[in-house]
């Protein structure tokens, strides 16, 4: 005779035990990555302190906010770094305690700190930029132009470094991004000095940090709306629930999928766990595994908890326990079911 456990109520965890076997090889590949992410971090970060100290300076002898901006975008370039090499320490630390995911979503923290950091960094930015338009200062053009030519090397070799990193983590693409902006205000910046230097037309200053603003506005708002989706529990990028919910009933012995979950637990680390109903008739642990490569093939899910039941009372009756009141056929197997049923069509069973 089966047990309950083993036929009635069938739980995987793709994390604890059908995929134990490539934990150590994944566990020793992420160590890896994380150690080539905190060297390359690390260099970008020298990179940008160093190049940040001399454009203040410059900045203030020149009178040019657009310089003075670039220096306090890098300054947020500098933080974001920063707290991205604390998040990768802090995501590597293993699960325990309270912390049964252990500490990813650490990363994701990061990530939102990068945008809202570039959000309200753009209000200020902004502000400053529409009073020099009404009133610019006098602005030599010259020093802007050496100082933004040097910052775009600094910022390209910073960027190639971070570039290097694992950049699918929302954590290390905060950083990119604040880089990848600065970049772009040099550049701004550049033609700003070029055009006062020819031209006299002071008011380019600002003109090139309303720019900067407008890329820091545009980053900022894509990290904070891809760390709060992660944080809101949605569904990952590129996958539907309801389309997920129909392939995997669509498949053969399953009759109903239902409490379907799909989230993220952090930038790379998507997750599934849903109650499956099979045919009284129906092997759960075979049904189980088949869900289980289907997903990690289609969509890379590699973390699944699938609760594997027979429908009906008859499995209850195989392995001699007592039927649960309200236990019967579809919807009403569980007392209450989270979000849309799935059943196969027609012509699949």
């Amino acid at each position: 005779m089966s047990s309950p456990i083993e036929h009635d109520h069938d739980h995987s965890d793709g994390a604890g035990h059908d995929h134990g076997a490539g934990g150590g090889h994944d566990g020793h590949s992420h160590g890896v990555a994380a150690d080539a992410d905190r060297r390359w971090l690390t260099a970008a970060l020298l990179l940008i302190v160093g190049f940040m100290v001399v454009e203040v300076g410059v900045g203030f002898a020149a009178q040019s906010l657009a310089l003075i901006s670039d220096a306090a975008h890098m300054l947020t370039d500098a933080v974001s770094i920063a707290l991205a090499l604390v998040a990768i320490r802090l995501a590597a630390r293993p699960a325990g305690g309270g912390f049964t995911f252990g500490l990813k979503r650490a990363e994701i923290l990061s990530a939102m700190a990068n945008g809202l950091t570039l959000l309200l960094l753009s209000v200020w930015l902004a502000w400053e930029a529409v009073q020099r338009l009404i009133s610019p200062p006098e602005v030599t053009g010259g020093l802007v132009v050496v100082t933004a030519l040097v910052g775009i090397v600094v910022n390209i070799a910073a960027a190639w470094c971070i570039s290097r990193a694992n950049r699918t983590s929302l954590n290390v693409e905060g950083a990119y991004q604040h880089i990848l902006t600065d970049l772009y205000g040099f550049i701004g910046t550049a033609v700003a000095g070029v055009v006062v230097v020819t031209t006299g037309f002071a008011r380019a200053d600002a003109i090139a940090s309303l720019f900067v603003v407008v890329l820091m506005l545009r980053a900022g708002y894509g990290l904070v709306r891809a760390s709060g989706r992660i944080f809101l529990e949605a569904a990952p990028a590129g996958v539907d629930p309801d389309e997920l919910g129909d392939l995997l009933a669509g498949q053969e012995g399953v009759v109903e999928v239902h409490d379907l979950h799909v989230w993220q637990i952090s930038s790379d680390s998507p997750a599934l766990s849903a109650h499956v109903l099979v045919v009284p008739s129906g092997d759960c642990h075979a049904v189980r595994r088949d869900l289980e490569a289907l997903v990690r093939e289609k969509y890379s899910i590699t973390h699944t908890t699938l609760q594997v039941d027979h429908l009906g009372s008859g499995a209850v009756q195989d392995v001699a326990i007592t039927p649960v009141p309200g236990e019967g056929v579809g919807e009403e197997h569980c007392e209450d079911t989270h979000g849309p049923v799935h059943r196969p069509g027609p012509h699949e069973h």
